[in-house]
C-alpha cells in the first residue's frame, strides 16, 4: 500500500494535475469533486493506468458534515491519510464590488475561505500526534490575485484567498510540532476551465503575454510544485506560501 492524498478539487484543472502527477510519484489519491462525477472518474482512470489506487468523493467542501465524511471514506477505503491538498474552490464574474451581489460574496468566502479552513481543520484532527495520528502534510492553494489586490474586478476572490495564505502561514507554525508540514501555493495566470467563469473574454490569449515569463502557466506546472511539497525533498519546508506565477 502507499501513501495517500486527498485531493479536493480532483476533477479538473490543477486538482486532476496533481492527482495524476501525485500517482506518477506513488500516490494512492482520493478525488473530491463537487458535481462532475465524469471528469472525476476520467481523472481516475489516469491514476489507475498508472498503478495506484484510487477513490472518487462527491463532497460539498461547504458542509463541515461532508468534509468530515470525504475523510472517513478516504480512510476506509485507502488507509491513513497522509496528505490534504486543498484545492477546491470558485471564481466569481469580474465586476466592480458595487455590483457584486451579497449571495456572491457569500458564495466566495464560503467556498474560497471557510471550506479551507473546514478541511485543514479536519486534516490536523486526523494527523495530530497528540490525538493518534502519525503527521502529515497539507498543501493549500491560494492564488496571485492577493498579490495583485482583486485587480480586474476581483476583490470578493482576492480577499479570500489572502485568508487562505494567512490560514497557511498560522496553522504551519501552530501544528509544526505535531508532525504536520503546511504550506501553500499563489498560481497565476493558469490555462485551465476556471479562466471562463471569470466572464472575461480570452483572458488567457488577452493577459498571458504580459506575465514576466511571456506566457500563462499549464496546471501540470502547479501540481509539480505541490508534489515536491508533498515528498520528503520539502522536509525541512514549514509554514510557507510560494508563488507560481511566472514572474507576475
Amino acid at each position: 500500500m502507499g501513501k495517500v492524498v486527498l485531493v479536493t478539487g480532483g476533477s479538473r484543472g490543477i486538482g486532476a494535475a496533481v492527482s495524476r502527477l501525485a500517482a506518477r510519484d506513488g500516490w494512492d489519491v482520493a478525488i473530491a469533486y463537487r458535481a462532475r462525477a465524469d471528469a472525476a472518474e476520467r481523472v481516475a482512470e489516469d491514476v489507475r493506468s498508472l498503478g495506484r489506487r484510487v477513490i472518487t468523493i462527491a463532497c460539498d467542501i461547504t458542509d463541515p458534515r461532508a468534509v468530515c465524511r470525504m475523510f472517513d471514506q478516504a480512510a476506509a477505503e485507502l488507509g491513513y491519510v497522509e496528505a490534504l491538498v486543498s484545492n477546491a474552490g470558485v471564481i466569481h464574474r469580474a465586476a466592480p464590488l458595487v455590483e457584486i451581489p451579497t449571495e456572491e460574496i457569500r458564495r466566495i468566502v464560503e467556498t474560497d475561505l471557510v471550506a479551507h479552513i473546514v478541511c485543514n481543520r479536519e486534516a490536523v484532527r486526523r494527523m495530530a500526534r497528540s490525538r493518534g495520528g502519525r503527521g502529515g502534510v497539507i498543501v493549500n492553494i491560494s492564488s496571485m490575485a492577493p498579490e495583485l489586490k482583486g485587480a480586474g474586478g476581483f476583490v470578493p476572490y482576492a480577499a479570500a484567498k489572502a485568508g487562505i495564505d494567512v490560514l497557511t502561514e498560522g496553522l504551519g507554525k501552530e501544528v509544526a510540532h505535531e508532525g504536520i508540514r503546511v504550506n501553500g501555493l499563489r498560481p497565476g495566470l493558469i490555462d485551465t476551465d476556471m479562466q471562463a467563469d471569470t466572464g472575461v473574454p480570452e483572458r488567457i490569449q488577452r493577459f498571458g503575454p504580459t506575465v514576466p515569463l511571456g506566457r500563462a502557466g499549464r496546471p501540470e506546472e502547479v501540481a509539480e510544485a505541490v508534489v515536491w511539497l508533498l515528498s520528503d525533498k520539502a522536509s525541512y519546508v514549514a509554514a510557507t506560501v510560494f508563488n507560481v506565477s511566472g514572474g507576475r
